[in-house]
């Protein structure tokens, strides 16, 4: 079967840089799966607007609009950490969700009762597991501008389904859902992945747990900025994303928050980012 004419072009190509000594990147993979069985998805490289307009109902002052720029792919979780992954790299389960553990129920529940601090150690110490760095992967947590830019998948929208909150319950755990069985006496976190994703396939962006971001919190520049890590010093870590515990509102995609390096609460939680092969 003769091969398309684009797959012969490429090759033409490829063969004639090879030919004139030029270096051929390789692509980073869409998804990777780490040795701990994580996955993580390539989110690519743009511009968009972060924060929220001055018309978004329920936002605060401290989400100034501005336009962001992210100069280099990355690699996301899927999903938040879980409590089984959480304990395999650290060895131990801080987490006051807990199901019965003899038939590992907990194993795909969101790690949290973890602090920066503990989020950060726990990047760290994936990075040096063997197989993690033979491929030379050094995880880490997310900026804020990332997660936002993540989160919206190129959406412009309160939601990265809408500008409503009414389909929230598709997408996420939040106060109003989060009942085991149903019963809101009994609020607690879920299992990763059992709502719908954004468009670039990640999961539990809204709700579940909120996820720590790299940045200590601070106000937002009034211009255009490229690749922002916030300010160089603060009182408090950025958290996003909202929780099972609160409300809709916390969920939105352009919504902060912040404490201190060192709590931890059981709606606390996060998930890895990784630089692309290309842009280490």
């Amino acid at each position: 079967m003769p091969r398309p004419l684009s797959i012969f072009l490429s090759s033409l190509v490829i063969l004639g840089m090879i030919q004139l000594g030029c270096p051929v990147l390789a692509q980073s993979p869409k998804e990777i799966t780490n040795s701990i069985g994580m996955k993580l998805v390539l989110i690519p490289k743009g511009t968009f607007m972060m924060g929220s307009p001055a018309s978004e109902e329920g936002r605060r002052k401290d989400e100034n609009q501005h336009e962001v720029t992210i100069s280099k792919d990355f690699h996301l979780g899927v999903y938040e950490v879980t409590q089984a992954q959480y304990e395999k790299v650290i060895g131990r389960n801080p987490s006051h969700f807990q199901r019965a553990r003899v038939d590992n129920q907990n194993a795909d529940l969101p790690v949290e009762q973890v602090s920066w601090d503990a989020s950060v150690e726990f990047c760290k110490k994936l990075s040096a597991l063997p197989e993690e760095k033979k491929a030379g992967r050094v995880y880490r947590l997310p900026t804020e501008a990332e997660w936002e830019y993540a989160c919206r998948a190129g959406s412009k929208t309160a939601y990265s389904f809408g500008e409503s909150s009414k389909s929230i319950g598709d997408y996420g755990w939040f106060n109003e859902n989060s009942g085991i069985n149903g019963d809101p006496l009994k609020k607690q976190t879920h299992l990763v992945g059992q709502k719908k994703p954004n468009a670039w396939g990640l999961f539990d962006m809204h709700g579940n747990v909120f996820e720590w971001c790299s940045d200590w919190y601070g106000d937002y520049p009034n211009g255009a900025v490229s690749d922002p890590r916030g300010p160089e010093e603060g009182s408090g870590r950025v958290v996003r994303g909202g929780s099972w515990l609160l409300d809709a509102g916390y969920c939105m995609s352009a919504k902060r928050g912040s404490n201190a390096s060192s709590s931890w609460y059981f709606n606390f939680g996060f998930r890895v980012a990784l630089s692309s092969s290309e842009n280490p």
